[in-house]
């Protein structure tokens, strides 16, 4: 009796919420959910930069929403104002959970306490630790994919490993 892989495909997603590129990526990604549903596990990991002042603090923010049941609406909200990010800063990040109907009080006390601050750093050094250089990185399937310079075809391979994995 052979039992089918009823577990999803694991897609990590490595990006930074100040990051135009991962912008670029979220048509990728709502384009994959739209293909394959529950049965690809979409998850956003945490890969801030130096170079982006407030990308630690958005990817903390990111998780007090996650907590609150909003991970992904709200890291898509903030990618969407990106730019703005840069002299919105902290303030940016809390009215942008409550224009998703968050607490926004708890995610600027989430900001002050640090209470993610392990998880955001634990994806950093995760992330560095398998090669992550830049965002927006995926790993599926055991393999890497860099978008950080160029995503062209990177969908279709995500597709192609997914499918084989999904069998």
């Amino acid at each position: 009796m052979s039992e089918t892989n009823t577990a999803p495909v694991v897609l990590d997603v490595w990006c930074e919420l100040q990051c135009p590129d991962c912008r670029t990526a979220l048509d990728d990604l709502r384009a994959l959910r739209a293909r394959y549903g529950d049965r690809l596990d979409v998850r956003l990991r945490h890969f801030p930069q130096e170079k982006h002042k407030h990308s630690y603090a958005a990817a903390q923010a990111a998780e007090e929403a996650a907590e609150q049941g909003q991970g992904w609406p709200y890291a898509e909200a903030v990618l969407a104002r990106a730019e703005e990010l840069g002299t919105g800063g902290v303030q940016l990040l809390v009215e942008a959970a409550g224009e998703l109907g968050l607490d926004a009080e708890e995610v600027d006390t989430a900001l002050v306490d640090g209470r993610h601050m392990l998880i955001v750093d634990a994806d950093q050094a995760e992330g560095k630790a398998i090669g992550v250089t830049g965002t927006p990185t995926y790993v599926i399937g055991g393999e890497l994919l860099d978008g950080s310079k160029n995503q062209d075809g990177l969908r279709e391979r995500i597709e192609e490993i997914a499918d084989r994995l999904l069998g």
